[in-house]
């Protein structure tokens, strides 16, 4: 109680806009990042007019996109992880070692946020970076993720509505999803078929800290056309799990 007094409403009101901007959804009108973080028109406006005020939106009388400046928001925060320190070089080689893209992410709520990457050619439409962020429920490190919570915190973060279908071949049903999580928790890896993106597949396994708890997910992302999925593991999880190995020791 004595906390919520200090609280900063509009401070909490921008941030909230501010995160309606995604890959998706790079350029929006008031109406649409109102209706995309739940404030009303007003509200949003006035937080949109002070974003490109101060220099982190840019406004050409319709619609708003985010300017580089907001990066000063989020790459302070990796520049002090230390997890991407760890994890580049070992990423780095494994990408050399096998010949595609490779990343690392963490989960945040129902996202999972890019913390570093090694790309050997570009395989999804929309560059990925860290800081990048996808839906957890459709991604393969996603999955890794959501599958290392207890069940009921996995049931609470997917919800009981029918998820977007980002493909035709996208699960959106939680129940399906969830028993999915238990297969991945009992086999060690998941694999996603173009449920992202057409023409794309991924591999993940989880990263584990020296207590063996689950801190971050490592995967492989390549084009449907070049690797079939049921080829994936055979292909490419003993190097995943090589470098999963040498990083037990390293994380904390």
């Amino acid at each position: 109680m004595g906390i919520e007094r200090d609280l900063m409403g509009g401070l909490a009101k921008g941030l909230r806009v501010i995160e309606t901007f995604t890959a998706d959804r790079p350029r929006q009108s008031i109406s649409e990042a109102a209706a995309a973080c739940g404030l009303d028109r007003a509200t949003t406006r006035r937080c949109l007019l002070t974003l490109a005020h101060e220099g982190y939106a840019d406004y050409d009388g319709k619609f708003f996109t985010l300017k580089p400046r907001v990066l000063r928001l989020g790459t302070a925060c990796l520049a002090t992880m230390p997890l991407p320190q760890i994890v580049q070089p070992h990423l780095d080689a494994l990408s050399d070692r096998i010949g595609e893209s490779t990343s690392v992410s963490i989960l945040d709520g129902d996202e999972i946020v890019y913390v570093a990457r090694a790309a050997q050619r570009k395989v999804m439409s929309i560059a990925l970076m860290p800081g990048s962020r996808l839906p957890a429920y459709c991604t393969s490190m996603g999955r890794v993720l959501l599958a290392a919570l207890a069940r009921d915190t996995a049931a609470e973060i997917l919800g009981t509505a029918p998820l977007p279908a980002r493909t035709p071949h996208t699960m959106t049903d939680p129940r399906q999803i969830l028993e999915e999580l238990g297969r991945i928790r009992a086999q060690g890896f998941a694999v996603i078929d173009e449920e992202v993106e057409i023409g794309l597949r991924s591999l993940a396994v989880p990263l584990f800290d020296s207590h063996g708890r689950v801190t971050a997910a490592l995967n492989v992302g390549l084009a449907a056309s070049t690797h079939a999925a049921a080829a994936l593991t055979d292909t490419f999880l003993p190097a995943l799990v090589d470098m999963q190995d040498n990083l037990r020791g390293l994380l904390r």
